[in-house]
């Protein structure tokens, strides 16, 4: 390598911008060279772009005489985000020309037109950049096989947002198809930090694979800040905090050129947004907001303003975690809980790309606690803890669909398919009978819909599986994919124009007229036409926000645990000094001298949770008979123990009971007395029968059958629509619902069906996690206490519950801060 002719020009490159070739990109080119699979493990900003691509570029650069005209690409690209592959293609090309390699770098996508793709494949380019969807409807053509197994070399950007789910299962399979086609492929991963770095290399290399791992060094400290604010109630409330704070937010965007502020869910983002707009309107056209719903033509100019430097503050989602980096971001704000601490790491990397510069990211409380959970990140992320991508096995939706998409191309004999498949991490242990049960399927629908000729999608003809009919395959094209989502409209101005997308259900509940928040601006519902919503600027303001699916977040199991050591940490009170920890420790972060008085409170009134018991909580209110239990384990595992110590104490005795749940614990609040003790709630907490306990607690078959819906459409049982007439989620909901009660009845044995329960079981109620905290649990005693009041860690609990029983949210508002008064006064007479 070090003696090459590429390599020497790529010195000479390096020093021309006052650049030095890091280890790591050394190391990533010789294993290129060398033909291994690498994984390689680099922050943002770092230069792990160039350390993947420059290897196939020194390669072609040490091979005598000018570029042939190439059969098929020799690089493909593979892209999770389609927003961003413009913008890579063109720091490809820009290194591919200023090195003289005279390479054509494209792009195909979704965006690309049948123009282009005609084109491209009558005169490939030299490097593709492409999505694990288009790479699926590249295999599901005829001719794909030459064209394909030009492929020398296979990028995968972002592995880790893949890794986990099932766009990582469809790659993986499309990669299998690679491997046979082009013998010798080198598969090359970028990845931010992951706890399971080994496991991510494995899987993206396939079980034959040797893949090395390169890590690259962060030369920049990142710091974790908060914003603080001059006192802390001691009785907390999720979103009371928030806006509160804007005026320390407003301060820290003067001091900076520009601002990314990242805020947990789109409706968050709209209402901070327009906070800042409307503390500073003279900032209007310097402040603009970035999330997934917002039509793309507006985000692509948002980030060109970025680039440029012309915006002060973006306020985003995760739609800005990832992609290419913004030199000109000099902090990063993070509303609300991170959640996660890999996500706070990966968003303070988008600041401060200058040499010697510190990532900065500066957290904003919504509540009181969430300060804990920044000095709990903070703490996780100088011991190198991070949270784990653990990837998915054996979706059987997602193999019926890649049985089509090849049977709609070049076709594939059964035999020599099933070695391909198994040669994967997510169908390694694929058993002859899931094999044959998904082939069955793609024939003739399987046992229960063989009668119904739709469902005959592939046809065994002269020795090789393919889709018979031409009018099929196109069909097919226009469904590969497995994204899935709940339904949404596009939202269009009544002149013309797009604004983005919305969620149907959101826009049921308007009438025309109505005003809500969108894309930082208000407008009005004109009206409805099929799946387009059209409005105009309204004239009257309005509060109102869309609320999109996926806005609570759980916390992460590293981050839990982490607030844990963080609360155990704090001084206890004077009747139990043997748990107060060094005074220097614990004065050493500002965030938990604030919180000192709530868990100086916490302490006296009850005690304060730690690793080495499970602190619970009973006590009689006005309300009921509450019991608060506080394991600390996410609000997702918290919603599956409430609802599994709620179904076995019912078991023992009639009762009745009131859910609720946050990342910190979980209430069961009944009308009569809650006859337990410690013991008989380590019973209710037993990891024995959980499965059997969680199907007979939940309605398991009723949420199976809701998620039976996206398994229906990856696996082509349902359609979308064509494009430009999708379907409601209503009618896809009852087209797959009906198709699930069909299979219950008439093929009860079938395993999409069972797929859907696991499915329910492992995602939604998380019972592997589930498992893993019970079993936690269960080597710790219970330390049972009757408070005489709410205790801080109760009260957002109590809160909660109290918001799905009163109408309006003044109501509720007015009723939270009515006790907390209530509260304050008895803490300062206790």
């Amino acid at each position: 390598m070090s003696g090459s002719n590429g390599a020497s020009r790529v010195e000479r490159w390096f020093a021309s911008r006052g650049w030095s070739v890091h280890p790591f990109q050394r190391e990533t080119w010789a294993l290129h060279a060398a033909g291994r699979a690498a994984l390689v493990n680099a922050p943002t900003g770092s230069g792990k772009t160039l350390a993947a691509w420059l290897g196939p570029v020194i390669e072609a650069l040490d091979e005598p005489g000018p570029v042939a005209a190439p059969t098929g690409p020799r690089v493909l690209w593979i892209t999770p985000l389609r927003a961003l592959a413009a913008d890579l293609r063109g720091h490809l090309q820009s290194a591919a020309d200023a090195l003289g390699l005279a390479w054509r770098v494209e792009l195909r996508t979704g965006d690309t037109a049948s123009s282009v793709r005609a084109r491209q494949r009558a005169k490939p380019p030299h490097a593709l950049v492409t999505t694990p969807e288009s790479l699926s409807v590249l295999l599901s053509y005829a001719e794909s096989g030459p064209w394909l197994a030009a492929v020398r070399t296979v990028v995968v950007d972002e592995w880790h947002e893949l890794l986990g789910s099932k766009r990582g299962v469809q790659l993986e399979l499309a990669l299998a198809r690679l491997r046979a086609l082009s013998p010798g492929l080198r598969t090359l991963g970028l990845s931010a930090t992951i706890a399971n770095l080994a496991e991510a290399a494995r899987v993206l290399a396939g079980p034959a694979g040797d893949p090395a791992i390169v890590r690259a060094p962060d030369p920049r400290d990142t710091r974790i800040d908060s914003i603080r604010p001059s006192t802390i109630e001691r009785f907390p409330w999720a979103g009371h905090l928030g806006l509160r704070l804007l005026a320390p937010v407003l301060e820290s965007l003067e001091a900076a050129a520009t601002t990314l502020l990242f805020t947990n869910t789109r409706s968050q983002a709209e209402t901070w947004y327009r906070a800042i707009v409307d503390a500073r309107p003279e900032w209007l056209d310097r402040v603009a907001i970035h999330h997934g719903s917002i039509a793309r033509d507006v985000r692509a100019r948002i980030e060109d303003g970025l680039r440029a430097g012309a915006l002060k503050c973006v306020v985003c989602t995760s739609s800005l975690d990832l992609g290419v980096d913004f030199a000109t971001v000099e902090q990063v704000l993070q509303v609300g809980s991170p959640k996660g601490i890999a996500r706070l790491l990966q968003r303070a990397g988008r600041s401060q790309h200058r040499p010697g510069a510190a990532s900065r990211v500066l957290c904003v409380p919504t509540h009181a606690l969430e300060l804990a959970e920044v000095a709990a990140a903070r703490r996780a992320a100088l011991d190198g803890r991070v949270e784990a991508r653990r990837p998915l096995v054996r979706c059987l939706d997602v193999l019926a669909q890649h049985l089509v998409t090849l049977a709609a191309g070049p076709g594939f004999a059964a035999d020599a398919l099933l070695r391909e498949v198994r040669g994967t991490h997510a169908y390694a242990t694929l058993s002859d009978e899931e094999w044959a049960w998904t082939l069955d399927f793609v024939t003739r629908g399987g046992q229960a819909l063989s009668a119904y000729p739709q469902y005959r999608r592939v046809a065994l003809v002269d020795g090789l599986y393919r889709v018979p009919e031409p009018r099929l395959a196109r069909l097919h094209r226009t469904q590969i994919g497995t994204i899935t989502s709940d339904g949404t409209l596009e939202l269009r101005w009544v002149g013309g124009g797009s604004l983005g997308t919305i969620e149907e259900a959101f826009v049921a509940r308007q009438k025309p007229g109505d005003a809500f928040v969108f894309a930082g601006r208000v407008v009005q519902l004109v009206r409805v036409r099929g799946m387009v919503g059209y409005v105009r600027l309204a004239t009257k303001r309005s509060r109102a926000t869309p609320r999109w699916s996926g806005g609570r977040m759980p916390l992460s199991t590293e981050l839990a645990d982490a607030l844990l050591d963080v609360l155990a940490s704090r001084p206890a009170s004077s009747t139990d000094p043997a748990s107060a920890p060094d005074a220097a420790v614990v004065d050493a972060e500002p965030e938990l001298r604030l919180l000192r008085p709530l868990f100086d409170l916490q302490a006296r009134w009850s005690r304060l949770p730690s690793h080495r018991e499970l602190l619970a909580e009973r006590l009689r209110t006005r309300h009921g008979h509450h019991l608060f239990v506080y394991p600390f384990a996410g609000r997702a595992v918290h919603e599956g123990l409430a609802t599994l110590v709620a179904h076995r104490l019912s078991r023992e005795r009639p009762a009745t009971f009131t859910l609720s749940f946050n990342d910190y614990g979980f209430e069961l609040l009944s009308p009569e007395p809650i006859g337990i003790d410690a013991q008989g709630l380590a019973r209710a907490l037993a990891p024995d029968g959980l499965v059997d306990a969680l199907v007979a607690a939940v309605n398991v078959s009723e949420v199976a059958r809701r998620q039976f819906r996206d398994i229906a459409r990856i696996a082509g049982l349902v359609l979308q629509g064509l494009p430009g007439r999708a379907k409601t989620t209503r009618q896809l909901q009852a087209s797959s619902g009906l198709v699930y009660d069909v299979l219950v009845r008439y093929d009860p044995d079938n395993r999409l069906v069972a797929q859907a329960t696991r499915e329910v079981l492992e995602g939604q109620l998380e019972a592997a996690r589930l498992r893993e905290c019970l079993e936690n649990l269960a080597g710790r005693p219970v330390a049972l206490v009757e408070p005489p009041r709410l205790t801080p860690l109760a009260f957002p609990l109590w809160a909660e519950a109290l918001q799905s029983q009163v109408v309006s949210t003044e109501d509720w508002e007015t009723r939270v801060l009515r006790m907390v008064e209530t509260l304050e006064r008895a803490a300062g007479d206790a």
